[in-house]
């Protein structure tokens, strides 16, 4: 599997994607490219490589090596320092843990994998960490060590793999409705009843329903509360924006949630043919037809920041996420008893204290 860093033209220095400006930077030489300057230098670098005698298959092998490990874990050679870089199943870009520099593994974004579109980020680093802080100032009883500096720097930005569905719809809805009128005369009080055939049909039409193809962010639900996402910035892939930040490839194939996707529509155009028909104390004896006429799917990468906790002597993990486009966040997050018991205490003692004062004054 061949696994890349993306190279400065000028110094051969790694390039990373910055989220401010969208171009790449290089940290050495300190020159800014637009993705278009990239993508032509590379071309470039492979006419001359195909022009180039062939390398040895042993140096091709030694290039890109993926070894199964224990589990799911794979083992890949940096092309930068020739350290080994061990990922999980999922991972699709990375950094060497040795020499720093991130690096694509291009084998796990390639053919049936290959993204047809990608969200850059749009919020770097240093914003997303002052999201955070002011995020995590409204919350009181929060342990001191979930936002220590060591914890602070775990912040990551990592692509997301995710189905983008559009579809076209078509529905029928029909029952009886009822209508009430009430109205007194004297003392009576007279009701009047008055049922009506009600039908309803459309054609409907969903755009960016948007579902995970992750199986390991199944549980957390935090990452769907950071949603939407603006799919409109969304450009045609191109794995240079992934330099700098971490993705994961999708392990959820469409098959496996087609027919919740087909539910999913099915009750939307049920439910909005129904709230086209207002004004009716019931719809009794209610039928409805549904069908997709159209439907279309597309394998995106989102941006996502993410910091993960693990509390001292417990298995338990908690998370903070944030929308790397919109800065929307959610968090599962841990709670600092002695900071909860403090506060519950000082109510506590306030009350009593203001309770004696109120009684020695009557």
């Amino acid at each position: 599997m061949e696994v890349i860093i993306h190279k400065c033209p000028n110094c051969s220095g790694p390039l990373t994607f910055e989220p401010k400006d969208q171009k790449f930077h290089c940290p050495y030489c300190l020159s800014v490219f637009t993705a278009d300057e990239v993508s032509a230098f590379e071309e470039k670098q492979k006419a001359a490589q195909m022009a180039a005698p062939e390398e040895s298959s042993k140096e091709k092998s030694e290039a890109g090596n993926e070894t199964a490990a224990a589990g799911e874990m794979a083992l890949y050679q940096c092309p930068s320092c020739g350290a080994e870089i061990v990922t999980d199943a999922t991972t699709a870009a990375t950094y060497c843990y040795y020499c720093h520099n991130p690096v694509v593994l291009l084998g796990r974004l390639s053919g049936k994998f290959l993204p047809d579109k990608v969200l850059p980020f749009a919020i770097d680093k240093k914003d997303a960490t002052a999201r955070f802080l002011k995020w995590i100032r409204r919350k009181k009883f929060i342990p001191k060590a979930f936002f220590q500096k060591e914890q602070i720097e775990k912040l990551t930005g990592v692509y997301f793999p995710y189905w983008v569905v559009d579809a076209d719809t078509e529905g029928t809805f029909q029952g009886l409705g009822n209508v009430l009128r009430v109205w007194v005369v004297g003392d009576l009080e007279y009701t009047e009843t008055k049922q009506y055939d009600v039908l309803r049909s459309g054609k409907i039409h969903f755009r960016q329903l948007t579902k995970n193809a992750l199986s390991k962010n199944i549980k957390q639900k935090m990452v769907a509360r950071i949603q939407p996402f603006p799919l409109d910035k969304t450009i045609p892939f191109k794995d240079q924006y992934l330099s700098g930040f971490q993705a994961e490839k999708r392990d959820i194939e469409f098959e496996k949630i087609d027919e919740d996707v087909t539910q999913e529509l099915g009750d939307y155009t049920k439910e909005m043919l129904h709230d086209a028909a207002p004004g009716y104390v019931a719809i009794v004896n209610q039928k409805s037809t549904t069908k997709i006429d159209e439907l279309k799917k597309n394998y995106m990468l989102l941006p996502v920041w993410v910091l993960t906790y693990r509390e001292k002597g417990s298995d338990q993990v908690y998370y903070y996420a944030m929308n790397g486009q919109t800065g929307k966040a959610s968090g599962v997050l841990p709670i600092s008893y002695p900071k909860l018991f403090f506060a519950a205490a000082g109510i506590f003692f306030g009350i009593l204290i203001f309770g004696l004062l109120g009684g020695y004054f009557l």
